[in-house]
């Protein structure tokens, strides 16, 4: 039987990519529930039910699990309402724009099904190196770059308002938790820990506010290690013109490098070679390019609901978030 999911926070990453990922993973989306008349209007001229808030969705039933998007710092009603309720639930990541509201997250979850939409964790191509890492391709792994940057100006919107947003609420502060870093440097903190195979322990960041008039960072720059010493080092922006590289993954060894280009971010596709450290011989790793990372995200949620073996854990998410707010307040205090 299909997983029946229900949406709460119907923007454009739900619409545009989570909701075709449900129907390519042979899930049904049934409902959302969005305040926003516009949210609404296109919900319904799909033929999905559309609710004005997360109660009236849950009482009406036939949802088998719930994936929120809404604003980072209206996460926590739905994912508690929902798990309250029996539903699993998939909140995009962060848990919560504060490390308080995370905790409270953290709490409410229990032994119940919760993960975070840490989608770059299912990318095929990213778990197409993990294994390869794994079986030794690039023998002890040394260290992990990444860039991943995109243009965000204090009026961006996907389609002219998101959903009816007044605003781009991903530089507000308050709603956010942050800016550029806090959107998009938690992918790669997650994703180095799925590589690895083991957590960063240290981390520090450096934040810049360039580019974009808005309060909070348009860029940054975070470093790390695990307790093994395998380096990490990520450079994520709002300030990249989308017509420049702006999203590489790099995985060196002591015997090799995986590099993969253009695999960061919602779509299906890029490219990851393995280059020899000995002869700098190339070859191409091979991987489902057809499969969207929101694809797999959601079959592995749906399988995780039938009891079937998963890696999303709250304890993990909460540890890095810990790891993460540590980090990123240190940095306020010099931006």
């Amino acid at each position: 039987m299909s997983a029946r999911w229900g949406i709460a926070g119907f923007g454009w990453v739900a619409r545009d990519y989570m909701a075709p990922g449900i129907e390519a993973a042979g899930g049904t989306l049934v409902a959302i529930a969005d305040p926003s008349p516009l949210a609404q209007a296109s919900a319904e001229s799909a033929g999905l039910l559309a609710h004005d808030d997360i109660a009236t969705m849950l009482a009406g039933g036939g949802i088998d699990c719930l994936y929120v998007a809404t604003p980072n710092h209206r996460h926590a009603d739905p994912v508690r309402a929902a798990l309250a309720a029996g539903v699993p639930v998939l909140c995009e990541k962060p848990i919560a724009a504060t490390l308080a509201d995370a905790e409270a997250i953290g709490a409410a979850v229990g032994d119940r099904l919760y993960g975070t939409a840490f989608d770059q964790r299912h990318h095929p191509a990213h778990r197409a190196m993990a294994g390869a890492i794994r079986d030794g391709a690039i023998g002890r792994p040394v260290a992990v770059r990444i860039v991943y940057a995109c243009w965000v100006d204090p009026a961006w919107s996907p389609d002219g308002g998101e959903a009816g947003a007044a605003c781009n609420w991903r530089a507000d502060p308050a709603a956010a938790g942050g800016g550029a870093v806090i959107d998009l440097a938690l992918h790669g903190l997650d994703l180095a820990e799925l590589l690895l195979g083991e957590p960063l322990a240290r981390l520090h960041i450096a934040l810049q506010r360039r580019i974009h008039d808005y309060p909070v960072d348009d860029g940054g720059i975070l470093s790390g290690r695990t307790d093994s010493g395998i380096l990490f080092q990520s450079h994520v922006a709002y300030n990249c013109a989308e017509v420049l590289p702006r999203r590489r993954l790099e995985v060196l060894g002591e015997h090799g490098l995986l590099a993969a280009t253009d695999t960061m971010g919602q779509t299906a596709g890029g490219t990851v070679t393995l280059r020899c450290g000995r002869t700098g011989a190339e070859s191409a790793l091979p991987f489902d390019a057809a499969l969207s990372p929101f694809a797999a995200q959601a079959a592995a949620f749906a399988a995780a609901t039938r009891g079937e073996p998963h890696d999303f854990s709250i304890d993990r998410d909460l540890s890095l978030m810990r790891l993460f707010d540590a980090a990123y307040s240190r940095a306020l205090s010099c931006l």
